[in-house]
């Protein structure tokens, strides 16, 4: 059988939550293998999350998680960000927009609770987390954001300054985007952007969603818009530094997707960087949790009181073998230092019940240690055996009570047999 594998050579894990649809009238749970390509490309091994029954429950199982990737999916129950009912939609138009738009408007619950939670759980812990087109509305949402149900309805003048949506050129549809300066994305496409008609820094990305985010979370910062105002991009510059294994980010658009028609090429150098720099961070994580687990368990520091206490059971302990090992009396004072010593041993809780039973019998000897040297009598052998086995016991060695208390259960045996002879004898 081989060793166990070196964990600081095996590939860090990118959870990826899979999307459900029907093939050959049973469901079929599936991820875009442009996603899967680049994680495997730049050095991480992704793992498909199953959207099936109760997974939610199980995310624990799936540690250690080392990233994680959302992409795309159906609508976001709008109960998860409107709370109030409030949205702006009629019945009439909502049914338009399950019409227009069959395999997004249905709402996958299950799905939601799995991305949820772990966009929730990355955010506690500080996981490298990269969400892209819903992907980027469930961050958005679970950091307390809110969303448009559809776009074209709700943000007044969409329709006519940008198309999000265009089912007859798919693949090939392109709307502008306003680049931010001193944002990633910026640094990312720097070398493709285009001076737009306001003079900001321009960019063409693909469009395959009808929703997006209406109130960004407030610990995010924009890194692009649309013509009609709607945000493409966002991150959280304070956990942003891919080296050190931090990277919070969503992009409403797809930019594993932006290829040339007929060709795998990019349509900019910079479309792979938010897979490559996700990947970074990600590797950086798993290193510094392996360099946390490797490193030696720092000693709990005592406060003042514990190490007052702490003196005073120590000196208990080394009074109460003192007395078993000279057979004397306590002097003034010491017997409230062997009680302390008594009520810690009395206190253990966190042992068997035989070795609770026995260490509140050491605890009562203790407390009478003098007493019960007195009434015990040894002669000169048994008491000699027992002084050289209590010789070699130091302070801290508690288990070396019960050893102790085992062989005076066979001194104790050995007198009784002998008493009964005598008896036995004498009838």
């Amino acid at each position: 059988m081989s060793s166990s594998p070196d964990l600081s050579r095996v590939l860090p894990r990118v959870l990826i939550v899979s999307r459900r649809t029907v093939r050959k009238n049973k469901f079929v749970d599936f991820v875009g293998e442009y996603h899967l390509d680049l994680i495997v490309g730049y050095g991480a091994v992704p793992v498909i999350v199953p959207r099936v029954a109760g997974v939610h429950t199980l995310l624990d199982s799936f540690e250690p998680i080392h990233g994680v990737l959302l992409c795309e999916g159906e609508d976001i129950d709008p109960a998860l960000y409107d709370a109030d009912g409030a949205g702006t939609l009629s019945a009439e138009q909502l049914e338009a927009v399950r019409r227009l738009h069959p395999s997004d408007a249905a709402i996958d619950r299950e799905k939601d609770s799995i991305e949820l939670r772990l966009a929730r759980r990355c955010l506690e812990r500080s996981i490298p987390f990269l969400g892209i087109c819903r992907g980027s509305q469930v961050l958005n949402v679970a950091c307390g954001g809110s969303l448009y149900q559809d776009v074209e309805h709700e943000l007044p003048g969409s329709a006519a300054a940008v198309r999000h949506m265009n089912y007859d050129d798919y693949d090939g549809h392109r709307h502008p985007v306003r680049v931010l300066p001193g944002t990633p994305l910026h640094d990312w496409f720097a070398d493709s952007l285009d001076a737009g008609e306001d003079g900001g820094a321009r960019l063409m990305v693909n469009s395959y969603h009808h929703q997006g985010v209406r109130r960004l979370a407030q610990r995010f910062v924009p890194m692009a818009f649309a013509p009609d105002g709607l945000v493409e991009g966002f991150y959280d510059p304070d956990a942003y530094n891919p080296g050190e294994g931090k990277f919070i980010m969503g992009l409403q658009f797809h930019p594993e997707r932006m290829r040339k028609a007929g060709s795998d090429e990019f349509d900019y150098p910079g479309c792979a960087r938010a897979y490559q720099e996700f990947v970074r961070a990600v590797v950086a994580y798993q290193a510094k949790l392996a360099a946390a687990a490797a490193a030696p368990a720092a000693a709990p520091k005592l406060n003042q009181e514990m190490q007052k206490q702490r003196k005073v059971i120590v000196r208990s302990f080394s009074l109460a073998k003192d007395l078993y090992v000279t057979g004397g009396r306590t002097r003034p004072g010491e017997q409230r230092d062997l009680d302390a010593g008594a009520e810690f041993l009395e206190s253990n809780t966190a042992l068997s019940v035989q070795q609770e039973k026995r260490l509140k019998q050491m605890g009562a000897t203790v407390r009478n240690a003098s007493g019960y040297l007195n009434s015990l009598k040894l002669n000169d052998w048994r008491e000699a055996a027992a002084r050289a086995l209590m010789a070699e016991m130091t302070i801290d060695q508690l288990s070396s009570f019960a050893s102790f208390y085992h062989d005076m259960g066979k001194i104790c045996s050995e007198v009784l047999d002998r008493k009964l002879q005598s008896l036995h004898l004498q009838v």
